[in-house]
C-alpha cells in the first residue's frame, strides 16, 4: 500500500514544491476527506469518487494547482468546487491566517466538506452552497482563485473580482479534455497566461459552466 511518505519523496524528486506546499499536504490527512470504503486507497496517487460522479483529484494534481496560486500567509482565496474540501484545507493551511471562501453546488458535497474541515480543524475556510462560477461579489477582491472543475473559459466575473497581480488558475478546455491554464491580472484587467499542462476534470456547474 502507498504511504503519504511515498509521494512526499517522489515530489521531492520530481517537482518544485515548496516547504510550506508539502508540509500542509503532510499534516492534512487525505483519508479523512473520502468516503469509508476508499480509505485504504487515500494516498495512491489517483482520483478517488465522492458522490453523483464528483472526485477528489488526484494528489499530484492537487499539489500542482495549489503550487500554481503562489499562495502566501494571509492571502483571502476564492475556491470554485469544494468538493470534499480536501485542497480546500490544503489551502487554508499554507495561508493561515488568511481566508478561504469555498462554493459547492452539491448539497450533498457542502455537509461532507464542512464536517471534513471543522474534523481536520481547519477554521480559516468556509464553505457556501453557491453557484461558484459567479463568485461572491460581497467578499471580493481575492489575492487567488482556483476553479477545480472543467470550464469553457476563465468567468468574466471571476477574473473582474481578483485583484490587479492575482491569480487565477483552471483547468480550461471541452468537457472532455482540458489544458490547465495560470492566468495573472494585468493593470488593464486582462489576463496573463501559462499553460501547465493536459488535465482531466469533471465539469463545473453553474450559469459559467458546462452543466445547470
Amino acid at each position: 500500500m502507498i504511504e503519504k511518505q511515498d509521494l512526499l519523496d517522489f515530489w521531492k524528486e520530481k517537482f518544485h514544491f515548496r516547504k510550506a506546499e508539502l508540509e500542509a499536504f503532510r499534516t492534512i490527512r487525505r483519508e479523512d476527506f473520502i468516503p469509508d470504503k476508499t480509505r485504504d486507497f487515500a494516498y495512491q496517487d489517483t482520483p478517488l469518487p465522492l458522490i453523483r460522479g464528483k472526485t477528489i483529484s488526484q494528489p499530484t494534481t492537487v499539489m500542482i494547482m495549489t503550487s500554481a496560486l503562489e499562495l502566501r500567509k494571509g492571502d483571502k482565496v476564492f475556491e470554485v468546487g469544494t468538493g470534499s474540501g480536501f485542497q480546500t484545507a490544503i489551502i487554508a493551511k499554507i495561508i493561515s491566517p488568511g481566508k478561504v471562501i469555498s462554493t459547492e453546488v452539491l448539497p450533498e458535497l457542502v455537509q461532507f466538506a464542512k464536517e471534513n474541515l471543522r474534523r481536520a480543524r481547519i477554521e480559516n475556510a468556509f464553505v457556501f452552497e453557491e453557484d461558484g462560477s459567479q463568485g461572491m461579489q460581497n467578499e471580493a477582491p481575492f489575492d487567488k482563485i482556483i476553479i477545480t472543475a472543467a470550464c469553457k473559459e476563465f468567468p468574466k466575473r471571476l477574473v473582474e473580482q481578483l485583484k490587479v497581480g492575482g491569480m487565477i488558475v483552471a483547468p480550461v478546455g471541452s468537457q472532455n479534455e482540458q489544458e490547465m491554464v495560470k492566468g495573472i491580472k494585468t493593470r488593464d484587467g486582462k489576463l496573463e497566461l501559462y499553460f501547465l499542462g493536459p488535465f482531466v476534470f469533471s465539469s463545473m456547474y453553474g450559469k459559467y459552466g458546462f452543466e445547470v
